[in-house]
């Protein structure tokens, strides 16, 4: 607890778990938790993530935020740490994923120029982003931030995906997602200045512009990705984005039905 007997979040979330309101999943064994992050159960991997620059947060302000814009910048949530860890693992990703260059029907026809890899792959290869994933801090972390408690996506296909852009026009093209919630981690980020690779999203609610959000390796956005439609820009030559997807589900809120995924990741 920080001076004063304020509670940051921080110490909201250690709370949560401990008082058994956010759990991991049975296939995973629970971690152990310091402030700077977190050890995977069974294994002696440290994965450091960046809880405690969250600290200072308005958690109010986040939430009634994402409820009227649908997102949440996270910046540095992967430490340095963290993200030389989880390259190394997308290294490890690249050499199994396939690459797709079609039209997505059931979305209108928007183009996917991209290479990808499902979730059933990722559990296989890289068990540590798993583990991230059903991660009892990061879990109630974010349902802090926003407002909601997340549910672990019950399609392994589509719970933890890994999205790699990097070549000449690469586009994730104009989608809604089946679960509400998107956590995007970022990778690696395109260095160029021109505005490829940023994330574009619409209040399909209200006529507009899109909103337009530019991100680093390190970073990461919560999006709420089944009633906002979103796209990634195209990529120019030279440049590469490659971000791992982690979708969840939030009580009260219906899965939204679609076979994209199964399309793009199987």
């Amino acid at each position: 607890m920080r001076p004063g007997g304020r509670l940051g979040l921080y110490d909201l979330a250690t709370m949560q778990i401990e008082n058994g309101a956010v759990q991991a999943g049975s296939e995973v064994a629970c971690p152990v938790h310091n402030q700077a992050g977190l050890r995977l159960g069974g294994s002696d991997h440290d994965l450091a993530m960046g809880y405690d620059l969250l600290r200072e947060v308005d958690v109010s302000a986040t939430a009634a935020q994402f409820e009227r814009s649908g997102y949440l910048a996270l910046p540095g949530l992967l430490t340095p740490s963290a993200l030389e860890d989880l390259q190394q693992e997308a290294l490890r990703l690249q050499a199994r994923a396939k690459r797709r260059d079609f039209r997505m029907e059931c979305m209108g026809g928007t183009p996917r120029h991209m290479t990808t890899l499902g979730g059933i792959e990722i559990a296989e290869t890289a068990p540590v982003i798993s583990a991230l994933y059903r991660d009892p801090m990061l879990l109630s972390t974010l349902g802090i931030l926003v407002g909601l408690t997340l549910q672990l996506a019950d399609d392994p296909v589509e719970r933890h995906v890994f999205n790699m852009l990097h070549r000449s026009g690469d586009t994730h093209g104009l989608h809604t997602d089946d679960y509400p919630l998107a956590l995007v981690m970022f990778i690696e980020s395109p260095s160029c200045k021109a505005g490829c690779g940023h994330l574009e999203f619409f209040d399909a609610c209200e006529a507009g512009q899109a909103s337009v959000k530019s991100h680093t390796a390190g970073d990461a956005y919560l999006l709420r990705a089944d009633t906002f439609p979103h796209r990634v820009r195209p990529i120019h030559d030279g440049c590469v984005r490659t971000v791992l997807n982690f979708a969840y589900g939030a009580e009260s809120i219906p899965i939204v039905g679609s076979p994209s995924a199964s399309i793009l990741y199987s």
